[in-house]
């Protein structure tokens, strides 16, 4: 059992009722702190808080949404007294080739990974400066730092949440508040699972997934240590943080990686029986 933190906290988590968000409400109840869970899912996330107990509350939050935004804010502050911590972690992704991605979904991508997070972050600098202390927790992704065939508009908006966050730090830096990022891999959630399905996200498959449950430890260890970036695993992620700088080396290398991963990805399949692809 994990030992509790040196002093609880109010977390509120977006993107709760399942998958990474999930993860990092169970691990945070686990060790002492006190969650609001929300996600735009309101019947599964009252759910997901029932199970976790008395230190866990639910509300139901569309990040595209500065109103819902500001409900969530007041409801944690209403039940649990403040926010300490917010845990941006919602998000959603098409795969495909960019050609091939209908204008609906390049839009969904981008207001729900970039605007939606842009106006939690706004609406959390305003909320805890005002109060005198916060902790803002970007759950990003390793495709901030790497060109990456299929997921091209889903990887642009990372790209853009890491630029965002680290600006808004950088203007805040005489405030009260701190900011951490979080970059986590391929992760086993709804998402992977989506993307096994589309031959064109063959990349998510080169590498070892991770379970939700690690990357849950690395952002509830940072509500502690408050590093500004983390990248996981720790040697493979700066590994490629620094390698993904040389866009000419990246054109040579990504489709040797996406070639590993179309293998990768057969194999998993046909161990799930799942029918090879024409």
């Amino acid at each position: 059992m994990p030992q509790p933190p040196e002093k609880s906290q109010v977390i509120l988590v977006t993107g709760a009722a399942g998958g990474i968000g999930a993860a990092i409400a169970e691990l945070a109840i686990a060790r002492g702190h006190r969650v609001m869970l929300t996600d735009v899912d309101e019947g599964a996330v009252l759910t997901r808080a029932r199970a976790l107990g008395e230190r866990a509350a639910a509300h139901a939050l569309d990040i595209r949404s500065p109103a819902d935004w500001s409900s969530a804010f007041d409801a944690t502050r209403a039940r649990f007294g403040t926010v300490d911590v917010l845990v941006n972690n919602a998000g959603v992704i098409h795969t495909g080739h960019a050609r091939d991605l209908r204008p609906q979904q390049h839009r969904d991508i981008v207001e729900i990974n970039l605007l939606g997070t842009i106006t939690g972050v706004c609406t959390a600098v305003e909320h805890m400066t005002a109060q005198g202390h916060g902790h803002i927790v970007t759950v990003c992704s390793m495709t901030s730092f790497l060109p990456l065939p299929g997921y091209a508009t889903y990887g642009g908006t990372k790209h853009g949440l890491r630029a965002f966050h680290h600006s808004v730090a950088i203007e805040e830096r005489d405030g009260p508040l701190d900011f951490t990022i979080v970059h986590p891999p391929s992760t086993r959630t709804g998402m992977l699972d989506r993307e096994m399905a589309d031959p064109t996200s063959a990349i998510a498959f080169a590498e070892k997934s991770h379970a939700p449950e690690r990357i849950a430890e690395a952002v509830v260890d940072a509500l502690v240590t408050k590093p500004v970036e983390v990248v996981f695993p720790p040697f493979a992620g700066r590994f490629q943080r620094v390698v993904g700088v040389f866009p000419r080396l990246m054109r040579r290398v990504i489709p040797l990686v996406e070639a590993k991963g179309r293998r990768q990805r057969a194999r998993l399949r046909a161990a799930q029986g799942i029918p090879a692809e024409n």
